[in-house]
C-alpha cells in the first residue's frame, strides 16, 4: 500500500472543483472492484457521476495527492434527509482515516444544510464496515447487512407452493400506487424502516419505487422478472417481487414484500421463485440480493432457496431525531 498523505484537511477539495477527466482512473478502479467482487456492472451509475461532475452539479468532496485524485464521496439532499450516495478510495491509499475524512466532510456539509435532520448511507466498498469509528458517533446507528447470491441453474427444481385464493402475474407500473401502500404497511415497525425512512410512508415508498424503476442505482429495472400477487376475488395487491439486471448475466432482487396478513403462507417464497425462474429463462446465470442481518426469517428463506452470503456491509444512519419505531 502506498503511503497516504499524513493529513487530510489540505487535500480535501470540493468535488465541483475537480474535472471529470481527473476522476477517470479512480472511477475505473471502482468499476473494476464492483465487477470483480460483486459481479455488478457499475458503469451506468458511474456515467451519471461523470456527467454531473462535468456539469459541476454534484455535491461532494475529493481527496487529492499531488495531481492524483485518489478518493471521492458525493451526497444528495431529499427534503429533511441527506444521502451519502457513494464513497470510494483507491486501494493504494485506502485507510479508515482517508475514508473518514471524506465522510466527515460530507456529513459536516449536510448538517450545515438547512432542514437536514437525518443522513443515510450504504457504502459497499469501505474498509471494516461493521467495526470502525465513524464521525458524529452520538447520533449514529449501524445496521449490519448481507450481500447474498444464488446460482440460477437450480431454480427450476424449487418446489411450487400452492396459494389458494391468490394469483401471481407480472408486475406493471400501473400498480405503483398500490405497491407504495403495500410497502408502507408491510414495513411498519420493521428494522428496514429504521434504515430507510422511505418505508415509513406511502409518499416515501412511492419515491423509493420511482428510484428502482427509473434510475440505475439498483441495476436496470427488469419487468419480465417482476411479479405481483393479488387476491383472486378482490384483485387487492398482496405481495410483490421486483427485479433488476446488474450485469449482462446477473439479476438482482430489488424488493420483495408481502402483506402482513399473508406472512407465513409462503407468498414471499412463491413470488421469489417466479422471479428466479424468469431470470433463468432470460439467460441469467445468477441472482443477488441484500438483506438486513437481523431479519433472520428472511435469511432462512433465502438460504433454503440456494442463496449464500458473500459480503457483509452496513447501513449507516445519523439521526438527530431518532424514530420511535
Amino acid at each position: 500500500m502506498a503511503a497516504a498523505p499524513d493529513r487530510y484537511d489540505s487535500p480535501i477539495v470540493d468535488l465541483r472543483s475537480v474535472s471529470a477527466e481527473s476522476l477517470v482512473p479512480l472511477l475505473d478502479e471502482e468499476i473494476a472492484a464492483w465487477r470483480d467482487e460483486l459481479d455488478w456492472d457499475l458503469r451506468p451509475s458511474i456515467a451519471l457521476v461523470r456527467r454531473f461532475v462535468h456539469m459541476q452539479a454534484l455535491s461532494g468532496f475529493a481527496l487529492r495527492h499531488g495531481r492524483d485524485v485518489f478518493g471521492y464521496a458525493y451526497y444528495v439532499c431529499e427534503e429533511s434527509k441527506g444521502l451519502v450516495g457513494d464513497l470510494y478510495v483507491k486501494r493504494e491509499y485506502r485507510t479508515v482515516e482517508a475514508e473518514n475524512a471524506l465522510l466527515q466532510a460530507s456529513l459536516d456539509a449536510l448538517w450545515r444544510t438547512p432542514g437536514i435532520r437525518r443522513v443515510e448511507a450504504q457504502l459497499m466498498m469501505i474498509a471494516s464496515p461493521l467495526h470502525r469509528f465513524v464521525p458524529h458517533p452520538g447520533v449514529f446507528q449501524s445496521f449490519p447487512r448481507c450481500f447474498m447470491e444464488a446460482p440460477l441453474a437450480g431454480a427450476a427444481r424449487l418446489p411450487v407452493k400452492q396459494l389458494p385464493g391468490v394469483t401471481i402475474h407480472r408486475w406493471h407500473e400501473s400498480r405503483q400506487e398500490d405497491t407504495a401502500r403495500l410497502i408502507a404497511a408491510a414495513y411498519r415497525g420493521h428494522v428496514d424502516s429504521l434504515i430507510n425512512d422511505q418505508y415509513r410512508s406511502v409518499t416515501g415508498a412511492r419515491r423509493f419505487l420511482m428510484n428502482i424503476v427509473q434510475y440505475p442505482g439498483c441495476g436496470t429495472f427488469f419487468p419480465p422478472a417482476s411479479y405481483a400477487a393479488v387476491d383472486a376475488s378482490s384483485g387487492e395487491l398482496r405481495g410483490i417481487s421486483l427485479a433488476s439486471l446488474v450485469s449482462n448475466d446477473v439479476g438482482h432482487i430489488t424488493q420483495i414484500c408481502a402483506a402482513v396478513a399473508e406472512r407465513g403462507r409462503g407468498l414471499g417464497y412463491e413470488l421469489m421463485r417466479h422471479s428466479l425462474l424468469a431470470l433463468a429463462a432470460h439467460g441469467r446465470r445468477k441472482v443477488t440480493l441484500t438483506v438486513t442481518a437481523s431479519n433472520e426469517s428472511a435469511i432462512r428463506l433465502y438460504r433454503r432457496m440456494g442463496f449464500t452470503s458473500i459480503r457483509d456491509f452496513a447501513a449507516y444512519v445519523w439521526d438527530l431525531a431518532p424514530s420511535s419505531q
